[in-house]
């Protein structure tokens, strides 16, 4: 409030007539509750802090790359001492994140209150211990970029610059948060990364290493798509569900693979749309601006001349 304070130049107090704001903000709030379910809540707020989510995620970055992404003043010799200070606060932070995913879950579902600790730190500790694992396929993913750029000049230039390696970065932070159990948490960090680079690659994809977005905006990768190793794509490139089934009552079905698989060495190029749980093969390159709702065989060369031959 402060800081909001300091901003306003009015030099009178103005009647914003805030009680009825402020009633008609609390009966909303008491309708949404009604209507889900959640009358019965109480105490302080139960869900993760997007704030704290995001301080978490630049503070692990910076202690699995510190010297490019880290503390402007670290030195070689205490590069030990900060990655383990910071990844120590990092992780306890996390922890507390963690253990609110898992309590508003089982509220949610109706569970009776249980102690959560365990499980939450078993999910961090798996976090933790993947990560040099993650900064190896990280390493992989910023080679592929720049070999793959002829406009790269160096690979500090590709982490420092591209949106694209911003991206992977927080996927893989984003998609071992998914795995071990915290679907919620990497949801938060994969829209932190959507934000900042205009790049929507769902936690829940599982992308192989050497993965390469050039240029990034509006780039989509849904949530059962799975990548191979050593895939390039561009901007505009969509890798999305065809159809979305419901149930009897009319309600979207959830969990159903319905995204593409892309199999190792492929090229995308910009603005193509691939729909549904469809297989491109290896080695394949798929044409600017091509729509493409079935499978194609390894060392295929789609375009919208090929697709107009023969209709997908």
């Amino acid at each position: 409030m402060a800081r909001l304070n300091h901003y306003s130049k009015a030099d009178h107090a103005i009647d914003w007539q805030l009680d009825s704001v402020v009633h008609d903000l609390r009966d909303a709030r008491e309708q949404w509750r009604a209507d889900h379910g959640r009358t019965n809540e109480s105490g302080g707020r139960s869900l993760p802090s997007r704030e704290i989510i995001n301080e978490v995620v630049e503070a692990v970055i910076g202690a699995v790359f510190p010297m490019r992404l880290g503390p402007s003043n670290l030195r070689h010799h205490s590069e030990d001492y900060f990655v383990g200070y910071t990844l120590d606060a990092a992780l306890n932070a996390l922890l507390d994140q963690v253990l609110l995913e898992l309590d508003h879950t089982a509220m949610r579902r109706g569970e009776a209150p249980q102690d959560h600790s365990d499980q939450a730190i078993n999910i961090v500790r798996d976090f933790g211990a993947m990560l040099p694992t993650i900064r190896h396929w990280l390493d992989i993913d910023i080679m592929a970029a720049y070999r793959g750029d002829p406009a790269a000049r160096s690979v500090d230039e590709v982490l420092l610059c591209y949106p694209g390696i911003t991206a992977i970065i927080y996927h893989r932070l984003a998609h071992q948060l998914y795995s071990t159990g915290a679907p919620l948490l990497a949801r938060m960090v994969s829209e932190a990364a959507h934000s900042a680079t205009g790049i929507d690659i769902h936690p829940g994809a599982s992308i192989g290493s050497g993965f390469f977005i050039d240029h990034g905006t509006g780039v989509v990768i849904g949530e059962t798509a799975i990548i191979g190793d050593r895939v390039r794509i561009y901007q505009a490139v969509t890798l999305g569900a065809k159809r979305f089934p419901a149930d009897e009552n009319g309600q979207l079905e959830k969990g159903h693979a319905r995204h593409p698989i892309v199999e190792n060495d492929v090229v995308i190029y910009a603005g193509a749309t691939i729909l549904g749980r469809v297989t491109i093969g290896h080695d394949s390159i798929i044409g600017g601006n091509v729509w493409l709702t079935r499978s194609v065989e390894p060392h295929s060369n789609v375009s919208q001349a090929s697709l107009q031959k023969s209709p997908c």
